[in-house]
Order: structure tokens, then C-alpha cells, then sequence
């Protein structure tokens, strides 16, 4: 019973002698996170500042809840029902006169795959709609975007596509597609990178 308990004892000072380490030195990742985080525990981050006056509304997608900008206030023409008080259809005729909306050209996917009434409701001009008709707030149009972007809309909600607001810490403020693509002509154009100025970075030296 003795030679159990000092063969107990001396394990127990040999594990004691082994965890002893220097300041800065850890066992684990983990263990490295927990200490070296903890002189930022009592500092408050926060992303709000850099918000600003962009009016934001939340959304939950999945895991992920976080601010988009509201769209519908930025709309000059919204709402479109002001204008629009019939149905598409019986708006429509072959008459060859400028129409409204006349400079808007679709180019986003093939033409006889898209125009204008695949995403616009043509008898609730307020909405957008679902390739399946359902109703999609103006708000919330990366719902219709995500139809057939679907990487990219997985990808932008973790926050690795697109633009967020300010920076990771909460709250989290993301733009949306259209804040970043014309919804009509989505593609974005082709540009010729900054130039280095030489003589700039000469006058500076």
C-alpha cells in the first residue's frame, strides 16, 4: 500500500515539473487563444460606427443573421404601383412610341431565356417574383438573385463574396447584389488597374 502511494506521489511531481513551462509557451492552439485573448476581453468592438447613416434591416439566413442596406427608400421610383396601376399586360401594345423605361436594356442571361417580367411581377409591380411566382420584397431581392447564383449567394452569406460594412465585429452589415451589380447588366466592366506614379513616390522619399 505505501510503495503505491509514493509510486502515486512521484507521478503526480513528475506531471507537476512537466507542465511547468515559461510565460508565452502553450501546451495548444487552444489554450495559446484563450491567454493571448484575454487582455481584448474587456475592450468593446463594434462594426456600428462605421454603418453610418445607411438604413439597415436584418436578415437570418441559415446560421447567419446580419444587416443588409434597405432598398426599397433608395428606389426614386418605388412605388412602382404609383405608375404601374394595371397589370403588364394590359399595359402592353405594339405602338411604336417611347415607352417608360425605354433606356433599361436587359443584358443578363440570354434573351430568350430572360426579360423583364422573369424577375419583375407583372400583376404586382411592388414585388418581384420567384421563378416559381413567388412574391420577393424589393428588399430582400438577393432571395431571386440566389435562384441561380447559388455559390455565390452561399459564399456571401458566410461573407466571402461581396462587401462588408465596416468589419467583422457585430453587428455585421453586408451590402447585397444589387448594391454591387446592375441587376440588368450585372457583369461587372473590365479595369485598367491604378498606375504607380513614379515621380509621386520620388517626391516622397
Amino acid at each position: 500500500m505505501n510503495k503505491l502511494k509514493i509510486t502515486a506521489f512521484f507521478l503526480f511531481g513528475c506531471l507537476l515539473i512537466n507542465c511547468k513551462h515559461k510565460e508565452g509557451e502553450y501546451h495548444d492552439v487552444i489554450e495559446k487563444i484563450e491567454a493571448e485573448s484575454k487582455k481584448y476581453h474587456d475592450i468593446l468592438m463594434s462594426s456600428e460606427a462605421y454603418i453610418g447613416d445607411i438604413e439597415t434591416i436584418e436578415i437570418t439566413e441559415g446560421d447567419h443573421t446580419f444587416l443588409i442596406p434597405e432598398r426599397k427608400g433608395q428606389i426614386k421610383s418605388y412605388a412602382c404601383i404609383e405608375c404601374h396601376s394595371k397589370p403588364l399586360s394590359d399595359m402592353q401594345d405594339d405602338t411604336p412610341t417611347r415607352k417608360a423605361h425605354w433606356d433599361i436594356k436587359v443584358n443578363h442571361a440570354d434573351e430568350n431565356a430572360m426579360n423583364c417580367v422573369t424577375c419583375h411581377n407583372g400583376n404586382d409591380m411592388n414585388h418581384l417574383k420567384s421563378l416559381t411566382g413567388r412574391e420577393i420584397d424589393f428588399n430582400l431581392s438577393y432571395k431571386l438573385c440566389s435562384q441561380c447564383h447559388t455559390s455565390q449567394f452561399q459564399d456571401w452569406k458566410g461573407g466571402a463574396h461581396g462587401k462588408n460594412i465596416g468589419g467583422w465585429a457585430k453587428p455585421r452589415a453586408a451590402m447585397t447584389c444589387v448594391n454591387c451589380h446592375n441587376p440588368h447588366q450585372p457583369q461587372i466592366e473590365s479595369r485598367w488597374p491604378v498606375q504607380f506614379n513614379s515621380q509621386k513616390a520620388r517626391e516622397r522619399e
